[in-house]
């Protein structure tokens, strides 16, 4: 590894593409750094792989990743949670028009949108619709025509959690938040993508590429890191089932903003507007763009756009702040950023190292869980979010700081 005046380190390996990383001040672990050069190897990167401050150890590629690539995609490095990304809006709400306990606000937003896992035998699982209500059947309308066109090709999805899905949460690091920013306005923030429906499609093309490496005898760095081709069969058919579940990513979280601000207004005796500032904010997603002469695919797997002028949304742990910015269009970086602050302990490390105690200090003075199902959660288990933003300062600008006073985790 060498580093260089620049504002990012360089990993390279001889005879392979290198690793450019906005990594300078924040950690940076080596089983991460191994995992990038592996991706590195392949012999279709264009120019060389992008790894933003918050990159961590993710499986076959790294989160936290920008990979250009030309006559192939890697639908590992992509992975399942497709079009996953954020969603934000500006309240004509103040602090000032809070109530001093934002226990009802909470309760009304996890009454109106399923969050969560919670399945038991013969009944439904309660993060998912029942009777899917008629906003969420009205926008699956804008879907069903695409949906219906890889069920044909994909008979399989048809018995995936699809239109019960939609307009839900799920778990992990998914979340809506009502937060404050630097003039003490109320925004509302949120983060899912394409919930089952997508992790099908991801796992099953995934798959795939793994069988066609062994059909042809195509020896890999890792196996995870299994191709498709472009020109084959195969691929046409992930790019059309990856944008139907970008597409699915997005109609679920304009539900889930609708539904969350109904649910503000509710409670809040106060009239008030809310406008969207960046809708369309995935990270997990692939996008045809061209870089350095050449019009290739670009993977960003925990990665945001940030072309010049273009809004974005970097959110912190829960407990932390997050972040409007708009892009600088930096063109080493692919115009991409992070998006958001990045592991530093995997889930069963964190509810290892961490207490309940410790974790209820972290949170104190936001609305949320406090129970050991969310430890996994907890701030101290990512990376600071001041010295992330701080690594990538050539690559955005803060428009507002938001900090959260209401969670709803899954």
């Amino acid at each position: 590894m060498s580093t260089t005046a620049t504002p990012y380190e360089v990993l390279h390996e001889a005879g392979h593409a290198p690793v450019k990383a906005w990594t300078k001040g924040v950690p940076f672990d080596d089983n991460s750094k191994k995992q990038l050069l592996n991706i590195a190897q392949m012999p279709f990167i264009h120019q060389w792989v992008a790894a933003m401050p918050d990159v961590h150890l993710g499986k076959g590629a790294t989160i936290g990743s920008v990979i250009p690539t030309v006559g192939a995609i890697i639908p590992a490095a992509v992975g399942v949670d497709l079009g996953c990304g954020m969603m934000a809006a500006k309240t004509t709400l103040t602090a000032a028009d809070l109530p001093d306990s934002l226990e009802a606000v909470r309760s009304k937003i996890e009454q109106v949108v399923p969050h969560g896992r919670v399945a038991t035998r013969g009944k439904r699982d309660t993060g998912s619709w029942g009777d899917p209500p008629d906003d969420v059947l009205e926008k699956w309308l804008g879907l069903s025509a695409g949906f219906q066109r890889l069920c044909e090709k994909h008979p399989f999805l048809k018995n995936t959690n699809n239109l019960k899905h939609l307009g839900t949460l799920g778990t992990g690091n998914h979340f809506i938040e009502v937060c404050l920013d630097e003039t003490q306005t109320v925004w509302v923030m949120l983060h899912s993508g394409s919930r089952g429906v997508g992790n099908a499609i991801g796992t099953h093309f995934i798959e795939q590429a793994k069988k066609d490496m062994e059909r042809y005898f195509i020896h890999l760095p890792d196996k995870d890191l299994a191709y498709i081709p472009e020109g084959s069969p195969h691929f046409r058919n992930y790019v059309e089932a990856v944008a139907w579940a970008q597409d699915f990513a997005q109609a679920n979280r304009e539900l889930m903003m609708a539904r969350t601000l109904q649910a503000i207004r509710e409670v809040l005796p106060i009239p008030f507007t809310a406008d969207v500032e960046a809708v369309n904010c995935h990270h997990n997603y692939i996008s045809r763009e061209h870089h350095y002469g050449k019009d290739v695919w670009v993977t960003r797997k925990g990665a945001v756009s940030a072309q010049q002028g273009q809004l974005g949304i970097i959110p912190g742990s829960m407990g932390a702040k997050s972040f409007i910015v708009r892009g600088l269009g930096n063109a080493e970086s692919f115009c991409s950023c992070s998006h958001g602050a990045g592991r530093v302990m995997s889930r069963t490390e964190a509810k290892r190292r961490v207490s309940l105690d410790e974790h209820k200090r972290a949170v104190a003075g936001v609305e949320c869980r406090v129970d050991e199902a969310v430890i996994d959660e907890t701030p101290s288990a990512y990376k600071p979010i001041d010295k992330v933003m701080a690594a990538q300062s050539d690559l955005v600008e803060v428009l507002h700081t938001l900090k959260q006073v209401v969670c709803v985790k899954g």
